[in-house]
């Protein structure tokens, strides 16, 4: 959930006065100007690829993928998907 932001805070108030001539009393949602990648900002990205690095590792030293797919708690087909992905 986004956390909302009081405009007299962050805003001068002259741009705070032009504003209430459109818009009064409202939620007004300004978008960043720059949008981050997913996963950037709470590491989850690097979380899976850390997990995905693993479970290459994992199979070039023999596991095989059943076993893999059971210790990571992922379908077949996933971890297949992990393991060619990462070999290609």
């Amino acid at each position: 959930m986004k956390k909302y932001v009081n405009a007299k805070e962050v805003l001068p108030q002259s741009l705070i006065e032009e504003i209430q001539k459109y818009v009064q009393g409202k939620h007004l949602y300004i978008p960043c100007t720059e949008r981050k990648a997913w996963g950037t900002s709470t590491g989850s990205r690097e979380q899976l690829r850390q997990r995905n690095a693993d479970i290459v590792r994992r199979y070039r030293s023999g596991i095989d993928m059943e076993k893999l797919a059971e210790l990571f708690h992922l379908s077949l087909e996933r971890i297949e998907s992990i393991v060619y992905g990462e070999e290609l």
